[in-house]
């Protein structure tokens, strides 16, 4: 929105240009949103206090999780509100990528809101069935799929890239679709399934986001993508301003989800925050690093997998309980010590992905 308007007012004042720079827009973008989330932030929480919109917690928990019973949830929407505001005043409206990981973000947001709303109200710790969940999660993930597939100017747009060897670029025509498919599902669940302790998933979802943010500025110019050998993909680098506006919500939001939480993002957010980092990956054409870089989010998800295979095939558990982080904590470990190793751990993760622009 600001864009239109600097491309106004510079014919009245050549300062005004500034703002047609994608990397002071980006910073303005995490400033912004960081300043929405701060600001609002305290109000949401009493509204939601007062509604008595708290935490539903599972009876099979772990035991250190009662005491969060009735703690304020669906906070995931101060998250999207900061993104949307930050992304509508800061990116320019006319790139279709901007609008499409903008409303794939809310979208998914719409289902987790449908989710938290019954887990909630109706005291129900399931929530919407998976099944419904599951089927409006595709439905939204798939039109994006196809809307990216049909919107792709060249083939660039639409290969699949490994990360480590040079000139490798597949093919893989409407293999495409599926491929993004399970990307913006998939980590859109993989996020949700990481949202169980206090900051958990915010952090590492800011890190990532970042990363891909900085991955899709190098794609989105001519010589920094050949410089490094990446596709160069005209337009991704406006995906740094929804980013921004990624990271500022996040770090916002952190401020009060830190341990001990005022507040929960709950799937509202979860959801949300995975498909828009699926999304970015996609249009970055680096959904392997994606996998490297959100490693967290990955061995979590494979937990879950391997707990329910392994019970179902031999009666046995693998882990005391999953997800992951679970595990840990009915090992002993204190909540903050488990939160704070996931982080590290993501830390070195993305600096692995960013590397492999380079290890190529």
């Amino acid at each position: 929105m600001l864009v239109w308007l600097s491309d106004y007012l510079i014919q009245f004042d050549n300062n005004f240009a500034v703002v047609q720079y994608i990397t002071v827009r980006g910073i303005f973008s995490i400033l912004t949103a960081m300043a929405v989330s701060l600001i609002i932030g305290p109000t949401m929480i009493r509204r939601l206090n007062y509604h008595q919109i708290g935490q539903v917690v599972r009876d099979d928990g772990p035991e250190s999780h009662f005491s969060k019973a009735g703690t304020p949830t669906m906070g995931g929407a101060l998250i999207l509100v900061s993104i949307g505001v930050s992304t509508l005043l800061w990116a320019d409206l006319r790139n279709h990528y901007v609008w499409t990981v903008l409303l794939v973000t809310l979208l998914f947001g719409a289902v987790g809101w449908v989710d938290d709303y019954r887990k909630v109200f109706e005291k129900n710790s399931a929530g919407l069935s998976a099944r419904w969940k599951y089927f409006w999660q595709s439905v939204i993930g798939l039109i994006a799929s196809i809307v990216l597939y049909v919107t792709a100017f060249g083939p660039a747009e639409t290969q699949y890239i490994i990360p480590f060897f040079k000139d490798v670029a597949i093919n893989v025509g409407v293999l495409y679709v599926v491929i993004s498919y399970f990307m913006i599902v998939g980590f859109s669940n993989a996020v949700n399934l990481t949202d169980g302790l206090d900051g958990l998933a915010i952090l590492p979802t800011v890190m990532v986001g970042g990363a891909l943010g900085l991955i899709a500025y190098l794609a989105g110019h001519v010589e920094f993508s050949t410089y490094l050998n990446i596709p160069y993909i005209d337009g991704a680098g406006e995906l740094v301003i929804f980013a921004g506006a990624l990271v500022g919500s996040g770090l916002g939001f952190l401020w009060f989800n830190t341990y001990p939480a005022q507040i929960f993002m709950g799937d509202v957010g979860a959801l949300a925050l995975g498909a828009a980092l699926g999304v970015m990956a996609v249009i970055a054409r680096h959904e392997m690093v994606l996998f490297i870089m959100g490693g967290v989010f990955v061995m979590e998800t494979a937990s879950v997998i391997l707990q329910v295979a392994s019970f179902k095939l031999t009666g046995k558990r693998i882990f005391r309980m999953a997800p992951l982080h679970h595990h840990f904590e009915l090992k002993g470990w204190p909540e903050p010590r488990v939160i704070v190793r996931f982080w590290i751990i993501t830390v070195m993760l993305v600096l692995f992905g960013l590397a492999t622009l380079k290890l190529r």
